[in-house]
């Protein structure tokens, strides 16, 4: 009659546990160790074969400074924080208005359009190449950092307004009501009553959206090309040479191009976990 409780597990299945979690943390990292030990590699291993053997040095300044005086990676750094970040605000400034639209306002075709923005969550992006190729070079904005933020914007924001619409239609509606009461007009209960609401749900989805687009390659090497608009993650691949590919280089330059992601995660942890959990537990 009464559900039974759960059983907690026994202590050899919990040794066994703490034993595979240090395992488990190596073998996800592994990637990424790899990629480090590369960073600091001398070149003269490279050359000579030893990629994984016992390194000849350790070249840590030197692979670093490189990176960062010798190449275009500090334009390829701002390039990137020009796309990004410009997408992050247009995006999450429409994903709000048109979460708020289609969460509080009830209207024919509002299912439709919400399905339609879904919708385009589906499509792959690898079918849209050609296309959207020749759509940038029709309008001009083939390989400019402009083009490339629109698309990202206009792609962007169907992930978004998903997001933005439920954790909307999750917030106390007779907080509108009673605003709509007092003759408060729409926008202002927008911008005063639901945007501070908003708060977790922003921070979430703004550290999702820098992540996404930062870390995005396709496009990079697709809509753009050159040191002029290729944001980080297309510029790596300029260290390869006609004859022979710099993992050394390659590799630190992927560090560092790895710091910013991070950094924003741990900068925005707090307000991230929230926006992810909140509603979760009632």
């Amino acid at each position: 009659m009464f559900p039974r409780p759960i059983q907690t597990q026994s202590p050899a299945a919990q040794a066994t546990y703490k034993a595979l979690l240090p395992v488990a943390l190596i073998l996800w990292l592994l990637p990424l160790i790899a990629v480090m030990l590369f960073s600091v590699r001398p070149e003269a291993d490279f050359s000579s074969g030893n990629y994984w053997g016992v390194p000849s040095s350790f070249d840590l300044i030197p692979n670093y400074s490189r990176v960062f005086f010798d190449s275009d990676m500090p334009r390829y750094l701002l390039n990137s924080l020009l796309i990004t970040i410009p997408t992050v605000i247009g995006t999450v400034a429409l994903a709000c208005m048109t979460g708020f639209a289609l969460g509080v306002y009830k209207f024919r075709g509002n299912l439709l359009i919400f399905f339609m923005f879904i919708a385009g969550n589906f499509v792959p992006f690898q079918i849209l190449m050609v296309p959207v190729r020749d759509l940038t070079i029709d309008l001009n904005l083939y390989d400019t950092k402009t083009g490339l933020i629109l698309f990202h914007i206009a792609f962007q924001t169907g992930f978004c307004t998903l997001f933005m619409r439920n954790f909307i239609r999750a917030l106390p509606f007779p907080l509108i009501e009673a605003a709509r009461v007092e003759g408060v007009a729409e926008w202002r209960i927008f911008w005063f009553v639901v945007l501070p609401l908003m708060k977790p749900a922003l921070a979430a989805l703004a550290v999702l959206v820098f992540t996404f687009i930062w870390n995005d390659y396709f496009w990079a090497i697709v809509l753009t090309q050159g040191p002029d608009s290729q944001p980080v993650t297309a510029g790596i691949t300029a260290f390869n040479s006609q004859y022979r590919a710099a993992y050394h280089l390659m590799s630190a330059g992927s560090i560092v191009a790895a710091l910013p992601p991070v950094a924003m995660f741990f900068l925005m942890q707090k307000h991230f976990i929230a926006g992810l959990t909140l509603g979760a537990v009632k």
